[in-house]
């Protein structure tokens, strides 16, 4: 068992966060963050309890959150460390609403695309742990809400927390015929989740001066080979569209704002969460191999200990 030194905590892992990111951190070097090599832990946010502690700031028994990676127990800095209080929100959500997925939608949606009441909002891969917040995000902002997913019940599950609509892309094989049926009036803002085919479609239908968040890019983290699309950048002088990428981190200044903001509407009963929870570490791989197959409905954890 690892000991804590001076500023340190020993924290044991109550739940692990599996998030798409991961599969690009697993590929080669090259990307925004350091690569996971063989024979390293892999990386991945941790909700868990302060075993023993040596810095004033945390005391045993307390609850955390941080980058602690795919392991029972961790030793970490303590500055490094979120504390979080189960009583406000299940310990879940420092994972989820209240965590990285809660701080992509707030920030990539609100900061990114800057959505106005009346304008129709896409989102791809809106079942997911992003997607789902991004849309009722915009919801609050009173705009009108398309998503995109992967099954029959995800389309339910978003019909269900607020989304006037939803398709199933394994089930329809016009993308931008139905877009063109769903948002007859074009897309103003369409946050991307996953590439490829579907935002191809989604280009062709945005509106003049339309906004385009990339979060991610699932559909493309095990790609072998670089997949060939349509060259759609000219739609984008067409319509005097603006796409931007955006990392987390770079807001790192307004986490706070962010929490406390979300943390109101998960209170209000605005925002609504799903989790899917696999039981025991030794089924992470198994985890993220579904995650990234589409088996997950929003928040995708492991449940450790």
């Amino acid at each position: 068992m690892p000991k804590p030194g001076p500023g340190e905590a020993l924290i044991r892992a109550l739940y692990l966060s599996i998030d798409p990111y991961l599969r690009g951190r697993m590929a080669a070097p090259g990307g925004s963050s350091k690569s996971v090599e063989p024979g390293s832990i892999v990386v991945g946010g941790v909700a868990g309890q302060v075993i023993e502690s040596n810095d004033p700031r945390l005391a045993q028994g307390d609850y955390v959150e941080g980058q602690l990676g795919w392991q029972e127990y961790a030793v970490a800095s303590a500055k490094t460390l979120r504390k979080i209080d189960p009583k406000l929100a299940p310990l879940t959500t420092a994972l989820y609403v209240l965590g990285v997925p809660g701080l992509a939608a707030y920030f990539g949606l609100l900061d990114i695309c800057r959505p106005q009441p009346g304008e129709t909002v896409l989102v791809s891969g809106a079942a997911g742990a992003v997607g789902s917040l991004v849309g009722q995000i915009a919801k609050i902002k009173r705009c009108r809400v398309i998503g995109i997913a992967g099954t029959d019940e995800k389309v339910e599950y978003l019909t269900s927390i607020g989304f006037e609509s939803a398709f199933n892309y394994k089930t329809v094989p016009d993308y931008e015929g139905k877009l063109r049926g769903l948002a007859p009036n074009g897309i103003d803002v369409y946050f991307d989740n996953v590439g490829g085919p579907i935002t191809d479609a989604a280009i062709a239908r945005l509106n003049q001066r339309a906004r385009v968040a990339v979060c991610g890019q699932i559909s493309q983290y095990a790609s072998e080979e670089p997949s060939m699309g349509p060259r759609w950048l000219g739609q984008l002088i067409l319509k005097q569209a603006r796409v931007e990428g955006f990392l987390v981190r770079q807001f790192s200044d307004r986490f706070e704002e962010a929490y406390r903001q979300l943390g109101n509407w998960l209170r209000d009963g605005k925002i609504r969460y799903r989790e899917s929870v696999v039981d025991g570490i030794e089924n992470a791989p198994k985890a993220i191999v579904g995650m990234l197959e589409g088996h997950n409905i929003g928040k995708q954890l492991v449940k450790v200990a």
